[in-house]
C-alpha cells in the first residue's frame, strides 16, 4: 500500500499516520526527518540541502525530490509506504509521479485530512508544552491537574514561539495556498480521499480504514 498523508498544521496528521503505519505495517516516511537524518549524517544529498537552509533559502524541489527517491528504494519501501511531507507543491507531486513510475510503483490513495481554520487556531494556540520532559496539554481539551505544572515531571508549561496565534495563522495560511492546487491534482487522477479531521481521534481513524480497509494488508 502507497499512500500520501495531507493536512494542515494541528489537524492531527501524525497521530493517524502513527496509527497507519502500524496497523498497515508500512513505513512511515517523513520528510522532516528525512531531511534531519540526512543533515546529521553529513550525506552527499544532506550538504547541498544545508547550503540552501544556511542561506534562509527554500531547498529546491529536484533536492527535495532525490532525497525522497532514495528513502524510497530502501528495503522497508518495497512492500509500501506512508510519505507524510511531501509534496507539498503540484511541481513536486509530478516529479514523484515520475520517480515511482520507474520503479515500477504507483499511489493507491491521497489522504486528505480537512479541519477548519478557526479549529486548526484554537488546537494550536491552546497548546501547552513542558520545559522539562516534553509533555503535551490544551487549555480546552487536555488540561493539567494543576494550571501550568506538568503531571509527569512537575515541569513548566509554556506555549511555544510557533504556537502564537499570528505565527499560527501564517503558517496555516501559507499550507493552504500551496495545497489547493495539489488537492485538486490528486482529485482528477481519482486518488483523493477527504477526511473530516474535525471528528474525534476514534472516529477519523474510521474513516481512514474505510477508505484504505479494515483489514491489513
Amino acid at each position: 500500500m502507497r499512500l500520501v498523508i495531507m493536512g494542515p498544521p494541528g489537524a492531527g496528521k501524525g497521530t493517524q499516520a502513527a496509527m497507519i503505519a502500524e496497523k498497515y505495517f508500512v513505513p512511515h516516511v517523513s520528510t522532516g526527518d528525512i531531511f534531519r537524518k540526512n543533515l546529521k549524517e553529513g550525506t552527499p544529498l544532506g550538504l547541498k540541502a544545508k547550503e540552501y537552509m544556511n542561506k534562509g533559502l527554500l531547498v529546491p524541489d529536484e533536492i527535495v525530490v532525490e532525497i525522497v527517491r532514495d528513502r524510497l528504494v530502501e528495503g522497508d519501501c518495497k512492500k509500501g509506504f506512508l510519505l507524510d511531507g511531501f509534496p507539498r507543491t503540484v511541481a513536486q507531486a509530478s516529479a514523484l509521479d515520475e520517480v515511482l513510475q520507474k520503479m515500477d510503483m504507483k499511489l493507491d490513495h491521497v489522504l486528505n485530512i480537512d479541519v477548519r481554520k478557526e479549529t486548526l487556531i484554537e488546537r494550536a494556540v491552546g497548546r501547552r508544552v513542558c520545559t522539562v520532559c516534553g509533555a503535551t496539554y490544551h487549555v480546552k481539551y487536555n488540561c493539567p491537574s494543576r494550571v501550568g505544572i506538568c503531571d509527569v515531571c512537575d515541569g513548566k508549561l509554556i506555549q511555544r514561539e510557533d504556537d502564537r496565534e499570528e505565527t499560527v495563522v501564517k503558517r496555516i495560511e501559507v499550507y493552504l495556498e500551496q495545497t489547493q492546487p495539489l488537492i485538486k491534482y490528486y482529485s482528477d487522477k481519482g486518488l483523493l480521499a477527504d477526511i473530516d479531521g474535525q471528528k474525534e481521534i476514534e472516529e477519523v481513524w474510521e474513516q481512514i480504514t474505510g477508505v484504505l480497509g479494515r483489514d491489513n494488508k
